[in-house]
């Protein structure tokens, strides 16, 4: 496996150079940028596996920039928000983010949370480049397991972050069986549910509106009250 390249997007240089030190002690590969102009350089230039982003950024802000990520770059996205800000914080999961970490960061914890996103992004990455193509087909819908798209019954296709994909993913590879929010977040993220941890919750509902978009489509994600989800799919 190559040694994996983060960029980090942050404007408060003693925090971009904190950041900085830490990831290169893990051996990694760090690029800087402040503002979304140097990122996107950035990501046309090198191939970045992760992307660790402030939400608080001068001209477009972190949000509108990891709206703009998803729709033209598979990589990892991890948010820094402020401890409050618990709006930010969905809004993030809503856009797609893998992860997120508060400031201020416990140094130990981001590494840990890193490493495991950075474990699963490259993992996806060598499978498309070594497998087949392959497919999921239930309801008249496709999983496109290369391509980390959904596509409904008239041909439309949804881009799913890696969360949402590797959720459906997990639903696909077990039918008809109960995943716990604890599975589920611990396949999606690699780290362990806590208290008001809504990633998962947040995560299924994006899922469903592709869903709920097609009329003709049955339930596909039945929610198990006290237990956690169900895929309902009629796989081929």
């Amino acid at each position: 496996m190559s040694t994996p390249q983060i960029l980090i997007v942050e404007d408060e240089s003693i925090t971009r150079t904190t950041l900085k030190n830490i990831f290169e002690a893990e051996g990694y590969e760090v690029y800087e940028a402040t503002d979304g102009t140097q990122m996107n350089q950035i990501l046309a230039e090198k191939n970045i596996h992760l992307v660790v982003m402030d939400i608080n950024l001068p001209g477009k802000n972190g949000l509108m920039l990891a709206r703009e990520l998803r729709e033209k770059a598979n990589v990892g996205l991890m948010f820094l928000t402020g401890r409050d800000n618990e709006v930010d914080r969905i809004l993030g999961l809503e856009i797609g983010a893998d992860d997120y970490i508060t400031k201020p960061f416990n140094p130990r914890e981001l590494t840990i949370r890193a490493r495991n996103l950075l474990h699963r992004t490259m993992n996806d990455s060598e499978r498309t480049q070594t497998t087949a193509t392959e497919f999921y087909r239930f309801n008249g819908w496709v999983l496109d397991i290369n391509k980390h798209v959904l596509v409904n019954p008239d041909g439309v296709e949804y881009k799913l972050p890696r969360s949402e994909f590797r959720a459906m993913l997990h639903f696909c590879e077990n039918p008809g069986k109960i995943q716990t929010r604890e599975d589920l977040l611990r396949k999606m993220t690699g780290r362990e549910l806590k208290e008001n941890d809504r990633t998962v919750d947040v995560t299924i509902r994006r899922i469903r509106k592709h869903f709920e978009n097609h009329a003709d489509t049955p339930e596909i994600i039945a929610t198990i009250h006290g237990e956690g989800y169900r895929f309902c799919g009629e796989l081929e």
